[in-house]
């Protein structure tokens, strides 16, 4: 636990470090795709940080300077599965990169889904010293919580107080400087498999970058999907990747819950691959320009061409309905919204006032799947797409590009985290194990 605080507290301090020098970049290491984004800060952002504005106020301390996606090599269920082919891909997104910035890059902030993230409520209470909160409370309540055994091989990627009460008034962002007796802390904290995590550091180190920060795909999907509102009243964010789907959900600005399911839309070009008896390559383009959920009666008259190149004259110019392909697709993306809508009545979802579930990544641009989603998830489904940040290209503001656009403002503008706080070192407790979720209900 020490190790993993002081590596956090590290990469914190290289961010900062980064920052004054004013140019980072940010990387979102995806099953199908590996996008860098290379942003340049202007000195306005610290006034911002002084301010204490907003995420997404503060959003002209940035600009995108240079943007590159190339096709992910080496990476399963958004894991790093094979570090050469990983390397090589983010060797070729950076440097493409650099290249339209037209700058070197040192400092670099990933984020990644996959990794079986889990996620805990924990609880702390202690008594203020004086009778003004400072910062010494807020570190003495942080370190006053009950932190689960999470297991061997875990690491803690995130640790965000997302509630404070002092007295009896609860919902607190930042309770310092306030007067009370009793202070109060609800803390969110997602963990994820160690091992992943230390294969994309290590990946990074390769390519001769320094880390100077890892995030969830989830989380930083929802950071840059949900409207203020959103965020505000409580939204679910589905972030629909190639090898998995990332699930968040946010509350008073705050992500309180994170899961991921196994199942992307790599898995429905497997099974178009499969049921037409086609290349992956092939499948892929089919299901790109003519995918979707929902069948109408022309469908089956619209043929779609297969085409291909194995020489054989009769399998080459084969055709299918797209009432066919439909069929083919369908099942894989019920299964997906299926095991979605599973990971939010584990999480409560329903208990939170307001149930807007937001559906982004490139997997959410199959036609027709918010009428489904809404069928499955049984609530207002809209599509989101990421937020619009200074400089963005065009090519980069669709849906498939929200965990990179959300990077960028995690990178602007980071939540405090627990390590952002000098903790006593004898304070880090492995008790008790208090349920994810359960302390919504009460508190909200």
């Amino acid at each position: 636990m020490i190790e993993l605080y002081d590596s956090q507290r590290a990469m914190r301090n290289m961010r900062r470090a980064a920052m004054q020098r004013g140019v980072v970049a940010v990387l979102d290491v995806g099953t199908s795709k590996i996008a860098c984004l290379v942003l340049r800060f202007d000195g306005s952002d610290r006034l911002h940080e002084a301010e204490g504005v907003g995420a997404l106020a503060g959003q002209a301390g940035f600009r995108v300077i240079g943007a590159a996606t190339t096709r992910s090599r080496g990476v399963r269920y958004g894991e790093v599965a094979t570090m050469g082919e990983t390397e090589r891909a983010i060797r070729t997104a950076l440097q493409a990169a650099q290249k339209m910035a037209n700058i070197r890059v040192d400092h670099v902030i990933a984020c990644f889904s996959g990794a079986t993230p889990r996620s805990y409520g924990l609880a702390g209470q202690v008594s203020i010293e004086d009778t003004m909160v400072s910062e010494q409370d807020i570190s003495r309540v942080l370190s006053a919580c009950d932190v689960p055994d999470y297991g061997e091989g875990r690491e803690v990627l995130h640790a965000q107080p997302v509630n404070f009460a002092l007295d009896h008034r609860s919902g607190l962002i930042d309770p310092r400087g306030q007067m009370g007796q009793d202070l109060a802390v609800d803390m969110h904290m997602l963990t994820v498999d160690a091992t992943a995590v230390q294969n994309l550091a290590h990946c990074i180190k390769r390519c001769d970058l320094e880390l100077a920060g890892l995030a969830s795909s989830a989380y930083v999907s929802g950071i840059s999907a949900l409207v203020e509102d959103e965020q505000e009243l409580g939204a679910a964010c589905i972030d629909l990747g190639g090898g998995s789907a990332g699930v968040s959900i946010f509350m008073k600005k705050h992500m309180i819950y994170s899961d991921s399911v196994r199942i992307g839309g790599e898995h429905v070009t497997g099974d178009i691959s499969m049921g037409l008896q086609v290349p992956q390559a092939t499948a892929e383009r089919i299901k790109t320009f003519y995918g979707g959920v929902v069948a109408t009666g022309m469908d089956d008259r619209e043929m779609i061409e297969i085409g291909g190149e194995t020489g054989d004259w009769e399998h080459d110019r084969r055709t299918v309905s797209r009432a066919e392909l439909i069929g083919i697709m369908r099942p894989r993306v019920e299964e997906i919204l299926e095991e979605v809508r599973a990971r939010l009545d584990a999480a409560g979802f329903q208990h939170l006032p307001s149930q807007q579930i937001v559906l982004t990544g490139g997997g959410s641009q199959i036609p027709g799947l918010d009428g489904l989603a809404t069928r499955i998830l049984g609530q207002q489904v809209r599509l989101g797409r990421p937020l619009r940040v200074h400089g963005l290209p065009q090519a980069a503001t669709g849906a498939g590009f929200a965990s990179a656009v959300g990077m960028c403002l995690f990178a602007a503008n980071p939540q405090d985290e627990w390590w952002d706080f000098e903790i006593p070192v004898d304070r880090y407790p492995a008790r008790s194990l208090k349920r994810a979720v359960k302390w919504f209900k009460d508190n909200w």
